[in-house]
């Protein structure tokens, strides 16, 4: 016989939740509860990773590709930056998570590149040439007037 976590997962959480406005602490699914509030700070951790990969892989666009800079990079740009930022805001615990965040959206970015443009990987610097501010802060400017570079 399954359970209800297994046949249907959302009246599941309805279930767990009531139990716990009413206080009846002895009817909770306490090992798949657990299981799942894990997963839930998982899940954290990846939406922060995806969304450097996606900054980081757009950076990197906007830098080496310079001839290509257009609106739509600016403005993934200018969207994962505030979201980050808010994600950040919401979940302060992440914060000292943020450099391993990096190194591995990084990789997430590389390969972001490697599948949207014509350049290779073995064009590309192997570890995050940005610093934190380049990152998060630094103005983007349009082409021929600054890059990673100068």
């Amino acid at each position: 016989m399954s359970s209800l976590y297994e046949q249907d997962f959302y009246q599941w959480t309805q279930q767990q939740a009531e139990y716990l406005r009413l206080g009846k602490l002895e009817l909770l699914d306490r090992e798949n509860l657990r299981e799942e509030i894990e997963s839930l700070g998982k899940q954290q951790r990846q939406e922060l990773r995806n969304r450097l990969g996606i900054l980081l892989g757009h950076l990197l666009k906007w830098h080496y590709q310079p001839a290509g800079r257009c609106k739509s990079w600016r403005a993934t740009i200018r969207e994962q930056r505030r979201e980050i930022h808010r994600h950040l805001q919401e979940n302060p615990s992440l914060k000292p998570y943020l450099d391993e965040a990096i190194t591995l959206g990084y990789q997430q970015g590389l390969d972001l590149v490697d599948r949207e443009t014509p350049l290779t990987l073995e064009q590309l610097p192997p570890d995050c040439p940005f610093s934190t501010v380049q990152i998060f802060e630094e103005p983007l400017y349009l082409p021929g007037e600054k890059t990673i570079n100068s």
